[in-house]
């Protein structure tokens, strides 16, 4: 399978609480919601269900999946809400137990395994395995090399210190850019690859 990151981001890499104000406010993160006004059905909207559509699988650390669990299984009926709810999806978690699996066709993956399991994840036949918000998770798989793809709805706010995806190793992980289309509401969403070495 091919592992896909994709995030609501600011342009200084925030990436903590797109969706809503008491989404995360960890650290005192106090702009939660901050996607609303660059969000466009047509290009944002597009790129979120053209994701959704390519992936096999979904892949969420315990804050996102709790999120989503929260928001999605009440809105069935409608088609992306109804492929939400479907298809198969796996947390990485320390505290959650099987009995708190409430998302339908949702499988744990132990918090001190997760590196192990998502690499026989990867190795497994399929197509994508889509990451979605989860920044924790997303900064593990992009320091362990295992993110083949980032998929970013960069938009044009400065949100000041919140949650990242990059790891501060200080490795350098050259990219390549795949694609870049730019909504009227100046969100570029832009697809990069890790550059093949040699």
């Amino acid at each position: 399978m091919r592992i896909v990151i994709s995030e609501f981001i600011s342009l200084d890499g925030v990436v903590q609480a797109p969706g809503g104000p008491e989404e995360d406010t960890d650290g005192g993160f106090a702009h939660g919601g901050w996607s609303h006004p660059f969000f466009d059905p047509e290009v944002v909207g597009g790129a979120f269900t053209d994701a959704l559509e390519q992936a096999d699988a979904l892949l969420f650390g315990r804050r996102t999946w709790q999120t989503m669990a929260g928001a999605w299984p009440e809105r069935a009926g409608d088609p992306f809400a109804d492929r939400m709810n479907s298809i198969p999806k796996h947390v990485v978690s320390e505290t959650l137990t099987e009995g708190d699996l409430s998302w339908h066709n949702t499988s744990l993956i132990a918090g001190d395994k997760a590196v192990a399991r998502i690499r026989e994840l990867r190795d497994a036949p399929g197509g994508n395995l889509l990451v979605m918000g989860s920044p924790t998770l997303a900064r593990t798989l992009l320091s362990e090399g295992l993110a083949d793809e980032l998929r970013l709805m960069i938009m044009p706010v400065l949100l000041g210190p919140g949650k990242s995806i990059f790891p501060e190793d200080g490795t350098l992980r050259p990219l390549d850019l795949v694609s870049t289309v730019t909504s009227a509401t100046g969100v570029q969403v832009s697809t990069y690859r890790p550059r093949a070495e040699g």
